[in-house]
């Protein structure tokens, strides 16, 4: 969004995370809750748009008063923190959970898959540290692996934050690219169709570097499909590496002042 209001007040967004997502009565009609308006919310966004998002149209759709939302959730700003964290979901559990790498990688593509299913979320404002019961398991679920990596709390925190960060804005740019290449007919170009377009205009002698990059990824079109895209893969799996030499290194230096 372009623009954004005052942020929430933490102790209204605790209540809204927390207390208020709660189901509603039995009944001939459900009374309205903080979890159906996130739900009506999510509808809306998954199909037009987080621009088709207001609380005049979230009204609409669940046959209540505009008024009737707005006393449950008393501005934009709050409904789209929920909203965020409904849509999340609850994080998978890795088969693997004490296979650090396979772990954090799984975590990752599940991240980027949703992300891909719903690009609108990386749209919503981040205005603090996550609160959220959805957000804080996936939290959760990454910093296990990192513990076990060997990883202490703020190295393990801090190691979250960047993956995360990492995931977000590759799954910005690989949004922001499928737009720009979208057809007349609205339909998006593959990175794939991209490349083999722009391959004619890559001269060796012009573009050296270029050229060889684009060879190599030809010569591997027949290797094994991997979970994660290649412009994340090789930076997730760069990162790990890191992650056991410095943990490798901190275990060689105890011991040597022991």
């Amino acid at each position: 969004m372009a623009t954004r209001g005052k942020s929430p007040d933490l102790q209204h967004s605790l209540t809204l995370l927390w207390e208020g997502r709660s189901p509603g009565r039995r009944g001939p009609r459900a009374r309205l809750t903080v979890e159906g308006i996130a739900q009506a919310a999510i509808r809306i966004a998954d199909a037009d748009g987080l621009e088709a998002l207001s609380m005049q149209r979230i009204a609409a759709e669940l046959g209540y008063s505009t008024m009737s939302i707005y006393n449950h959730i008393p501005s934009k700003d709050l409904l789209l923190e929920v909203v965020a964290d409904v849509a999340a979901g609850r994080p998978p559990e890795p088969d693997r959970a004490d296979d650090f790498r396979y772990a954090v990688r799984h975590w990752v593509g599940a991240l980027w898959a949703g992300f891909q299913t719903r690009p609108w979320l990386l749209r919503v404002p981040l205005d603090h540290a996550p609160i959220g019961p959805n957000q804080l398991a996936w939290l959760d679920r990454l910093l296990r692996p990192l513990l076990v990596a060997g990883l202490r709390g703020g190295e393990a925190r801090a190691a979250a934050l960047h993956l995360t960060a990492v995931v977000r804005g590759t799954a910005q740019i690989s949004t922001d690219l499928t737009s720009a290449h979208r057809t007349d007919d609205g339909h998006p170009r593959t990175e794939a169709e991209v490349a083999q377009v722009l391959a004619g205009f890559i001269d060796p002698d012009v573009y050296p570097a270029l050229a060889a990059v684009h060879a190599a990824e030809s010569a591997e079109v027949e290797r094994e499909r991997d979970a994660l895209p290649a412009e994340l893969s090789f930076g997730v799996d760069r990162f790990l590496d890191g992650v056991e030499a410095w943990v490798a290194r901190r275990g060689r230096e105890s011991s040597v002042r022991r």
